[in-house]
């Protein structure tokens, strides 16, 4: 079951302008940056009050998220909803019909994450993440 919005990402070209400029607008200064191998993406959170504002930039340019850059240019990449459980979640939404881009869950900035395929979402990526 979905409990709560976790964070919004916004895919960036450039993390540290990315950060600046979030920084300045939100009055928060980023509380964790880190790369994720698995992802393919340096990536920053930015807390703002109960949700963060995740800022990802491309390691490889061969990635989802170089490819969104690419066609759609900086800004909202997916939503991701805090769940119990990915890995139950993930089936669930599958035997109701949604299309997953992931099967199990994996590493992610948020804990253990996997994704919705936008066609099951009116075209909105989701995230689904679980903290460990």
């Amino acid at each position: 079951m979905i409990k709560s919005v976790n964070h919004v990402a916004i895919a960036v070209k450039n993390l540290d302008e990315g950060l600046k400029t979030f920084e300045t607008l939100l009055g928060h200064k980023a509380a964790q940056v880190k790369e994720v191998p698995e992802q393919k993406v340096r990536a920053a959170m930015i807390h703002v009050g109960d949700v963060e504002i995740e800022l990802i930039q491309p390691t490889d340019p061969g990635t989802g998220v170089a490819k969104f850059l690419e066609s759609k240019g900086e800004g909202i990449h997916h939503i991701c909803f805090e769940v119990d459980d990915v890995d139950k979640e993930l089936q669930a939404m599958a035997a109701k019909g949604v299309e997953t881009i992931d099967k199990k869950g994996r590493p992610g900035m948020s804990g253990k994450v996997g994704f919705l395929h936008p066609k099951s979402a009116k075209g909105v990526l989701i995230e689904l993440a679980q903290k460990v």
